[in-house]
């Protein structure tokens, strides 16, 4: 998740006001206009933004990261204004792979602010998955078929004079269909993370 809160301190804000529903977050980066003593050994003082910010973070279940080589990440061209660190990073709290990034302060070119760099490791992962097709014209497809039919016109559709009531009806046509699909094997994959998983890939074709 890539942000940029503004010197008012904008979207921190929002963060803190709103239920925000953002699952499996590895990384926040970064300019958060917050100087602080946390993350700058040059700036002596502690804001409560920065408590903000670090509880928005735990919200993640993400941890503020140590630079490999701590360093200045925006250089101001603004005269008596002093050169900062405002540019972080927060990763996946606890994660053996995840625990660290490094800033390249020779790679700012024009710009003000430095690069943050991280590698994330990919691995090879083998799914297995299953496959079930309703063949056209067949029995099965005609029995699928009727019992769809049947269950729509159980429906209530009198009433759909909303957008809200008309989403309702067409969540209850998608649970329908779903209970009527018939369903294949489930074959576990190969375990990640210490867990299984089932992966079934359904494929419909009615002509």
């Amino acid at each position: 998740m890539n942000v940029y809160s503004d010197s008012s301190h904008s979207v921190l804000k929002y963060l803190k006001d709103t239920e925000v529903n953002i699952n499996n977050v590895l990384i926040m980066t970064g300019d958060f206009n917050i100087r602080d003593s946390l993350w700058d050994l040059s700036f002596l003082f502690h804001s409560s933004i920065s408590d903000d910010l670090i509880i928005i973070a735990d919200s993640f279940n993400l941890a503020l990261s140590t630079p490999t080589n701590p360093c200045l990440t925006r250089y101001s061209d603004i005269t008596g204004e002093a050169n900062s660190v405002i540019d972080l990073m927060f990763l996946c709290y606890g994660s053996s792979k995840l625990n660290h990034h490094s800033i390249l302060p020779e790679c700012h070119l024009s710009s003000d602010h430095t690069p943050l760099s991280i590698n994330i490791p990919i691995y090879d992962e083998v799914i297995y998955t299953s496959k079930l097709s309703i063949s056209p014209k067949s029995n099965q497809e005609t029995a699928f078929i009727e019992e769809i039919i049947l269950n729509f016109k159980k429906l209530d559709t009198s009433d759909m004079g909303d957008t809200e009531k008309l989403e309702r009806t067409v969540q209850q046509l998608g649970v329908i269909i779903d209970q009527k699909t018939p369903r294949s094997q489930k074959f576990p994959s190969t375990p990640s993370n210490g867990g299984w998983k089932n992966v079934v890939v359904l494929s419909i074709t009615i002509e």
